[in-house]
């Protein structure tokens, strides 16, 4: 299996002031998919547009390249941790955002079967079940049935983003020691994230209003595969 090539890593103009500038102990990685098209830019240009340092270190394009905005040892907010679900699951709260590193995917996300039978995005306002004709409809979508997390269908990662996400998360094994075990309860809230124990896990571990990211079967053989 290849190897993460550093030199290939594109990087990023990102301001300084739009994550903390400190190197932290990591322990956790989490993964995101973005609900956007596949422009690197347009994603990057939200975050400068706010000043709360909402980011991640590295977002992945379709094709697979890997975009570097900062140091993975630095942290920025991307977990929107809510002390409510601590206190559900009688966890004391910590700010995990800060000893995990964040992997966003271009994606669209959860999707939604118009009347002509094709899959088109969701709509960002509110009304998860009407599709945004705008964006055009979705060809690579992998369907959940019984559902997950309010979505009946999602746009596919694709190989590409998935062989990155494998590099990347073999290095930082090797870089920061996290464990590379399979976490079956990461897609669902995990009393192992909200811990912060060391391991690999996605957004819905700790937000049950997330849906990032959804259990592509290739993704969970990957993560299964990882070791």
């Amino acid at each position: 299996m290849a190897e993460l090539d550093l030199n290939k890593i594109v990087h990023i103009d990102f301001p300084e002031n739009q994550y903390f500038n400190e190197s932290v102990e990591k322990k956790q990685i989490y993964l995101h998919h973005t609900v956007s098209n596949d422009n690197v830019n347009s994603v990057v240009n939200w975050w400068k547009s706010n000043t709360e340092r909402v980011a991640v270190a590295v977002i992945i394009g379709k094709d697979g390249t890997i975009y570097q905005l900062y140091g993975s040892d630095k942290w920025a907010y991307h977990l929107g941790l809510q002390i409510q679900t601590f206190q559900e699951n009688n966890i004391p709260f910590q700010w995990l955002d800060k000893i995990s590193i964040g992997i966003e995917i271009l994606n669209w996300g959860g999707l939604v079967k118009h009347s002509d039978n094709n899959w088109y995005p969701a709509l960002w306002n509110g009304r998860a079940n009407v599709p945004n004709l705008k964006c055009g409809k979705i060809d690579e979508v992998q369907e959940y049935p019984n559902g997950f997390r309010g979505y009946y269908g999602f746009e596919k990662y694709t190989s590409a983003q998935l062989e990155s996400v494998r590099q990347l998360l073999r290095f930082w094994n090797k870089k920061y020691n996290i464990p590379l075990d399979y976490n079956s309860d990461m897609w669902a809230i995990s009393k192992k994230a909200l811990s912060g124990k060391s391991g690999i896990f996605t957004h819905v571990s700790v937000r049950k209003d997330k849906s990032d990211c959804h259990p592509q079967i290739e993704l969970i053989e990957l993560l299964k595969t990882l070791k």
